[in-house]
């Protein structure tokens, strides 16, 4: 661009602050903020060229984002994962680590077109004629590592004036007011979702908070437990043996959390899964030959990790699954001010006692009656059970044939676990070097 004179106008950038704020109390997420953010500060008439912004939670339940914006071509969205043995060079020779190595709150740099490059970035950014860049760390508080990291490019000849640079950095602390509400409630969402289940936590955001809130559905119900757990414990250690049980649960639960399933609840070596559905026969048909289906999964889910462990010469993982259907009771329960989302009544004991029964008829999976009866298919009869608690008899079966498998909704896709922003690779890397500098490692312990 040629030399213009911009002006920046107080008028429109307080417009562009006011339009943060209500995104904020509308509860927009991150990525329309960030859009709408850059194209308002670019219509306000500041000689914005790029934007880049990566937010960093240290939180694993967080999805790591990064956001660039141009001025051509709007927003694109980049999502980190870290890879074992990621050689960390871009992020050591990036600018955000040396605002961080050095405290600096800002860097600024004038970007020649030719010579030699400061930042292996500045080389990419000469490609896009950017003449002048600004990068920042803006915590989210004293002394946290929570914040978000960005910069700005101009394509302007002139570069950046001070009224633009004062601009940039007020309008800088209105977005990261709004950033951290978008994260904080991204945050929450996802807290509730992975501690509660997708459904009651939806129930808490929703207003269930106080006790005695709930309700009761019908459902097709799953139990699942390890055997031996108490084995693993002493025998692997504590660290040990919790791994496991994550493989473990990752292994068999991860199918029931999909195709209309839900994880209610972890209960120390088990899980309890539910399946809503209607109080009529083709509801409860669709619902128990999804749990079925599910279960199929999971079987050959743990089939493929005892394969792993046995090869790395580790002992055999066992379990055992009841299937029931009945109705549920769910809801807030405990002290007033200390409360747990719980799934309890009849039809949760039952399906209980019935995965319990997999050790007398040493089978891994046997179903009640009504279980079977919706599900349809081939069952093998185990024989009649009196359930502590009700009043007849059951009779117990075990599926001879395996149902055919459901296609995994996409929405249901498992995400990566280890995903890091560009912000959070910056700091973990930051925060290594500082610990090796005050604490040396031999030199044979360094890969």
């Amino acid at each position: 661009m040629g030399a213009v004179d911009f002006r920046v106008s107080s008028i429109l950038l307080d417009r562009v602050a006011e339009w943060l704020t209500n995104s904020s109390l509308a509860g927009d997420d991150l990525e329309n903020i960030v859009r709408g953010f850059c194209e308002r500060i670019a219509a306000a008439g500041l000689p914005i060229a790029r934007v880049h912004l990566t937010f960093s939670m240290l939180h694993p339940l967080y999805d790591a984002l990064s956001f660039t914006w141009r001025r051509a071509s709007g927003v694109t969205i980049e999502g980190y994962r870290h890879t074992a043995g990621q050689k960390p060079d871009r992020f050591l020779q990036s600018p955000y680590y040396y605002l961080l190595d050095n405290n600096l709150q800002h860097i600024r740099r004038r970007i020649p077109a030719e010579g030699p490059a400061e930042f292996p970035v500045f080389a990419d950014l000469r490609h896009e004629s950017i003449t002048d860049y600004l990068a920042f760390v803006q915590p989210f508080g004293d002394g946290s590592v929570q914040g978000m990291m960005g910069s700005w490019s101009t394509d302007s000849h002139s570069g950046f004036s001070d009224d633009m640079i004062e601009a940039l950095l007020r309008m800088q602390n209105h977005l990261a007011v709004a950033a951290k509400m978008a994260v904080l409630g991204k945050l929450a969402n996802n807290m509730l979702t992975t501690y509660l289940g997708g459904d009651a936590g939806k129930r808490v955001l929703n207003g269930q908070i106080r006790r005695g809130d709930g309700e009761t559905i019908r459902a097709a119900l799953v139990m699942g437990d390890m055997r031996q757990s108490t084995m693993y414990a002493e025998k692997e250690g504590r660290q040990t043996y919790i791994d496991t049980l994550n493989q473990f649960f990752d292994a068999i639960a991860a199918p029931f959390n999909r195709n209309g399933g839900e994880i209610l609840s972890f209960i120390g070596d088990g899980f309890l899964a539910v399946y809503p559905c209607g109080r009529h026969k083709d509801p409860s048909k669709i619902a128990c030959q999804a749990a079925l289906s599910a279960v199929h999964q999971a079987q050959s889910r743990v089939a493929e990790l005892n394969t792993e462990r046995q090869e790395k010469g580790l002992s055999k993982i066992s379990y055992g699954i009841g299937l029931h259907v009945g109705n549920v009771m769910f809801g807030n329960v405990g002290l007033k001010d200390r409360l747990t989302f719980s799934a309890f009544g009849s039809a949760v004991n039952e399906v209980q006692r019935l995965q319990a029964l997999t050790k007398k008829y040493n089978n891994e999976v046997v179903a009640s009656q009504a279980f079977a009866g919706y599900c349809g298919g081939e069952w093998t009869t185990l024989g009649e059970e009196k359930l502590r608690g009700v009043r007849q008899k059951i009779t117990v079966l075990h599926p001879r044939a395996p149902a055919p498998l459901l296609e995994v909704e996409e929405s249901y896709v498992e995400a990566p676990q280890t995903a890091l922003s560009e912000a959070e690779q910056v700091i973990l890397l930051h925060r290594d070097a500082r610990k090796q500098a005050q604490s040396p490692v031999p030199e044979k312990f360094i890969q």
